[in-house]
Order: structure tokens, then C-alpha cells, then sequence
């Protein structure tokens, strides 16, 4: 008997790695995925438990083990249940936003409110 399998799209919509199944098949067909090292340039591919995928998501490069292939697109704990992380994504700087290329700086320290420029307008006797 042979064993079960998925469509390889299917799958990584099932596993929550995209948000649709569109941008899933979208990164099947660009030709950025891999199955067990191999180039994958369909959506139609098949997956079963024990294949490795290696594919982009976001800025990092993500390597899962498929564990199993599910029946639905159910919770995140049901999801994570599918796979097996090989290696996590890792922070980047500039994945959190435009926030963490600049220094952090204590609340306040910034550019005055309007009603702190006032404050200080007065001090000074301006008008």
C-alpha cells in the first residue's frame, strides 16, 4: 500500500506557514522551494511525513520536517503538530520594522509635545 500524501501547496497552508493558499502556491510555482533538496516548480507536488522542506517565508529561510500531513487548516498547536522546526528562524534587525534600525531611547527623550514646547516657551519668557 503506498504511503499518504499531499499536495505540497495544501500542506504548508495546513501547517499555518502562509496565511492563504494563494501565497502558498505562489512560493511552490516560483521555483523557491525545495523537497528533500530537490527544486520544486509546482504546487502539485506531493509531500508525506519524513520530507524535508526548505523554502523562504517572510526574511528568513525555513527547514521543517513534515511529521505528519493533517486534514484541516485547524489551531496553531494542531498546526505545529505537522512539523518539525529544524532550524528557527533567527531575529533580524530589520524584520521588526524601521524601529530597529535606530538606538532605543528612554520615553520623553524624544522631540518635545506641544504642550512641553509651551511649557518651555514660557520659561524662556517668549511668547
Amino acid at each position: 500500500m503506498t504511503e499518504p500524501t499531499l499536495r505540497i501547496d495544501k500542506w504548508l497552508w495546513f501547517a499555518r506557514f502562509f496565511k492563504s493558499r494563494t501565497l502558498a502556491t505562489k512560493v511552490c510555482g516560483g521555483g523557491r522551494l525545495r523537497v528533500n533538496g530537490e527544486l520544486i516548480g509546482k504546487a502539485h507536488q506531493m509531500v508525506k511525513a519524513g520530507d524535508v522542506l526548505i523554502f523562504p517565508q517572510g526574511h528568513d529561510i525555513r527547514v521543517v520536517r513534515v511529521l505528519a500531513l493533517g486534514t484541516r487548516r485547524g489551531p496553531a498547536p494542531e498546526a505545529r503538530a505537522l512539523y518539525d522546526d529544524l532550524e528557527p528562524p533567527v531575529a533580524h534587525p530589520r524584520a521588526a520594522g524601521n524601529g530597529a534600525l535606530f538606538a532605543r531611547r528612554e520615553p520623553g527623550s524624544g522631540r518635545p509635545t506641544k504642550s512641553e514646547r509651551r511649557a518651555t516657551d514660557r520659561l524662556k519668557g517668549e511668547p
